[in-house]
C-alpha cells in the first residue's frame, strides 16, 4: 500500500485562515505604526530650524524671518511645505505640512515660541503643537488643535 504524501485540503483551509487572522491584526497595527513614524520624521525635520531661529535672534536680528531657507530648512517627502514666522518681537512659529498616510497627509505639525509665558515664566520657551490624531502624536507634542 502507498503511502499518503502532502496535506489536506481542511489542514491548508486551517493554515489559510489563521494567516488571515494574523494578518487583519497585523495589518491595521502597521498602518499606525508608519503614521506615527511619518509624524515623528516631520517633527524631526524642522527642529533643526528651531536651533538656527534661536541663533538668529541672539545675534539680533531685527526683521521677521519668513523664509525657510534662511534657518536650513527645506521641503521634503515628509513636510510638503513650509511655514515660518520667527521673530524679536511677538510670537515665533515653524510649521510643517504633512505628507504621508491617508491619516496624516495634510495635517500640520509646528514648534511655536512664545514670547512670555506667564504660567512658567518661561521666556522664549518652544513648545510642540499638532492637528493630527492623538494616537500619532509624538511625546514631545501637545495635542493643541493648529490651523
Amino acid at each position: 500500500m502507498n503511502a499518503q504524501k502532502g496535506f489536506t485540503l481542511i489542514e491548508l483551509m486551517i493554515v489559510v485562515a489563521i494567516i488571515g487572522i494574523l494578518a487583519a491584526i497585523a495589518i491595521p497595527a502597521y498602518q499606525n505604526y508608519t503614521a506615527k513614524s511619518q509624524v515623528a520624521a516631520g517633527l524631526a525635520e524642522i527642529s533643526p530650524a528651531k536651533t538656527n531661529a534661536e541663533a538668529k535672534l541672539a545675534e539680533g536680528v531685527s526683521a521677521t524671518i519668513t523664509s525657510a531657507s534662511a534657518l536650513g530648512i527645506s521641503t521634503s517627502k515628509r513636510c510638503t511645505a513650509l511655514d515660518v514666522s520667527v521673530a524679536n518681537t511677538g510670537a515665533s512659529s515653524i510649521t510643517c505640512t504633512l505628507a504621508g498616510t491617508t491619516s496624516i497627509n495634510g495635517k500640520k505639525i509646528m514648534w511655536e515660541r512664545a514670547t512670555d509665558d506667564a504660567s512658567t515664566g518661561a521666556i522664549g520657551a518652544w513648545t510642540c503643537k499638532t492637528n493630527v490624531a492623538e494616537d500619532f502624536i509624538p511625546k514631545t507634542c501637545k495635542s493643541a488643535e493648529i490651523n
